[in-house]
């Protein structure tokens, strides 16, 4: 697996890369060894966050976690990401590396419950008229919403515009 630990208003010391690396390696027999492992440490005033996102053939994992010490929190974000491994074991087992899901790897003594089917409980129509980026988040603010779904004037293509937990705006853009 390939490491990428970046830091924002924090020194990534040698021993908090050397624990995030040792813990994260954990995960290798899930993924390809060419999967990367993208980890970002900031403090904000004294919150210590750590966000790990692992994208993979045809998926991403991402564990975000808050707390008042940097290495407890990447235990923490090591048992989410075996949590959500847990799950969805039935639908990354083909995405995963031949072999590398075994019975074994899931022993943990705790038990998930497997999700049933999923239900829809209400289908919105609605019409959706070109626009630019910036009248999206107009009119996802308007609404008072978290995301919006519109058609991109530029790219005449179907965008989502979210807002993010630290009140900045996202984008996302279909790739073909």
């Amino acid at each position: 697996m390939k490491f990428i630990i970046s830091g924002k208003n924090i020194e990534i010391t040698d021993a908090l890369r050397n624990k995030a690396m040792k813990k994260l390696g954990k995960l290798d027999k899930f993924f390809d060894p060419e999967t990367e492992i993208h980890v970002t440490m900031s403090v904000e005033k004294s919150r210590h966050i750590l966000e790990v996102t692992i994208p993979f053939d045809g998926g991403v994992m991402r564990a975000e976690v808050e707390g008042d010490n940097m290495y407890a929190a990447i235990d923490k974000a090591i048992d989410i990401l075996e949590g959500q491994i847990r799950r969805y074991k039935t639908r990354l087992e083909k995405r995963l590396r031949e072999g590398a899901y075994t019975p074994e790897n899931f022993k943990s003594g705790k038990e998930v419950e497997e999700e049933g089917e999923f239900k829809v409980v209400r289908t919105k129509r609605f019409e959706m008229k070109p626009m630019d980026v910036e009248e999206a988040i107009l009119q996802m603010n308007l609404l008072g919403h978290e995301f919006y779904v519109f058609t991109n004037a530029e790219t005449n293509q179907v965008n989502v515009v979210y807002r993010r937990k630290d009140g900045n705006y996202g984008l996302i853009e279909p790739e073909f």
